[in-house]
């Protein structure tokens, strides 16, 4: 007598198969949809009233606790399909049928359970994570115990073999994500070099100090105060600078800063007094219409620097060391700078180019050129760990101060120094090797 194949069982079964598979279709498109998720576009659809992005803002919190809870889940219904498929399928064609149910669920999980969902859930992640993160949190709380089994005996595994697990930790900082973001837009051409210069240059804030970006105080332009009133008036007037530092007997020592309005001020008052007149100038005293010098460590982050320049209402600082020695002159401008690009006005003198490209294709570079500001001309990599401009990191890779002509080959670049003064090398050839 024939056994009959397609009987109730049977199609049991294969609605039961069809059920699990549509659940394991769920569980992995679940998956990809919460990790792919961008967490500031869901952050931001939750502000504006999406309980659904609230809801997967909350389940992704415990993100080693979420992959356990679907990865149950999944392994679980994939498992148990199978094991269906194996069962009716040896019913039918007997010994064979392990094969062929093999072959068939691989097909089917492929496709329909792995390949389909998660290939809809990463188009639109954030839309697919809003529609799953309420079932999922439901999930995750129902396998809460056996999840946390399961937590403990890997990282007791893991402990076994040196591994050391901090769920605490966080696994990657918000800046390098949007670091990393920025740099493929670029490479993809979604965001403008300019653009993302500008807001790296703001993420970078933190992270760099005043050394960094201070005008040395051999570039300093100051005044004494022990001059002739006639002269200080006469040096602030052709100066671009509107506040210059003052000093006495030596340039280390720095009594306060002369504002040119404060200056100008000054001489009207005594200029247009009842007995005023030019001659009066030369009794100005100088020093009570400086204001007082603001000093600011060296290793101040530049972040730090801002919102003190902004509380104090000020633009203005010099730069000393921790032995409270002169190093350099910092403002505002300078900070700004470092995000938007140089700012010049009409008092601003015209500079050289820093950089020029030759007929041969090297790059002419001044030494004084910063290597943040080279890397983000040229979209170079040069470390500036241990140095600032291009001289400083010649000298600090050749360990000695190259005389003119010599050549050296590192971090992928050829550097000729072109010219040397004094201690300075003011101009170097550098090539891409």
């Amino acid at each position: 007598m024939e056994m009959p194949v397609l009987d109730t069982a049977f199609w049991m079964t294969v609605a039961a198969i069809l059920a699990l598979l549509m659940m394991s279709a769920f569980f992995s498109g679940s998956e990809t949809a919460l990790t792919a998720a961008s967490r500031a576009k869901l952050r931001s659809r939750a502000d504006k009233g999406d309980a659904g992005a609230e809801a997967a803002l909350n389940v992704t919190e415990d993100s080693e606790r979420l992959i356990g809870a679907i990865l149950l889940g999944n392994n679980v219904v994939n498992i148990l399909s199978a094991s269906l498929a194996t069962a009716m399928l040896t019913r039918v064609f007997g010994d064979s049928g392990v094969a062929l149910a093999t072959l068939g669920m691989t097909v089917l999980v492929l496709v329909f359970s792995e390949v389909l969902p998660k290939t809809y859930a990463i188009t639109n992640p954030e839309n697919a994570a809003s529609r799953v993160a309420r079932p999922i949190r439901l999930l995750t709380f129902v396998l809460a115990p056996i999840v946390s089994i399961v937590r403990l005996t890997v990282r007791g595994l893991l402990w076994v073999f040196g591994v050391r697990t901090d769920p605490n930790t966080i696994m990657f900082s918000v800046q390098e994500e949007i670091a990393g973001a920025l740099a493929i837009g670029a490479s993809e051409g979604t965001v403008q070099k300019e653009d993302r210069d500008r807001l790296l240059g703001a993420l970078d804030l933190g992270s760099r100090t005043v050394e960094e970006i201070m005008r040395h105080r051999s570039q300093i332009e100051m005044i004494d105060a022990d001059s002739d009133p006639d002269t200080i008036l006469s040096s602030v007037l052709a100066s671009p600078h509107t506040r210059l530092p003052l000093y006495k007997g030596e340039r280390e020592n720095v009594v306060g800063v002369i504002h040119s309005k404060d200056l100008l001020r000054a001489v009207e008052k005594v200029v247009r007094g009842e007995d005023g007149n030019l001659a009066s100038v030369r009794d100005l005293d100088v020093l009570k219409v400086a204001m007082k010098a603001y000093f600011v460590p060296e290793t101040t982050p530049l972040d730090e620097q801002m919102r003190e320049f902004l509380k104090r209402r000020t633009h203005f600082a010099l730069v000393v060391d921790e032995y409270g020695d002169l190093k350099g002159l910092l403002t505002l401008e300078d900070i700004l700078e470092e995000i938007v690009g140089e700012i010049t006005d009409e008092f601003d003198p015209d500079a050289p180019a820093q950089l020029n490209r030759t007929d041969s294709g090297d790059y002419l570079v001044d030494g004084t050129m910063t290597i943040r500001d080279l890397n983000r001309m040229m979209d170079w990599q040069l470390p500036d760990d241990e140095a600032n401009t291009i001289a400083g990191l010649v000298i600090h890779e050749a360990q000695l101060i190259p005389t003119e002509g010599q050549v050296f080959s590192f971090h992928g670049f050829r550097f000729e120094v072109m010219n040397r003064k004094e201690n300075r090398l003011t101009k170097l050839k550098i090539r891409p090797l």
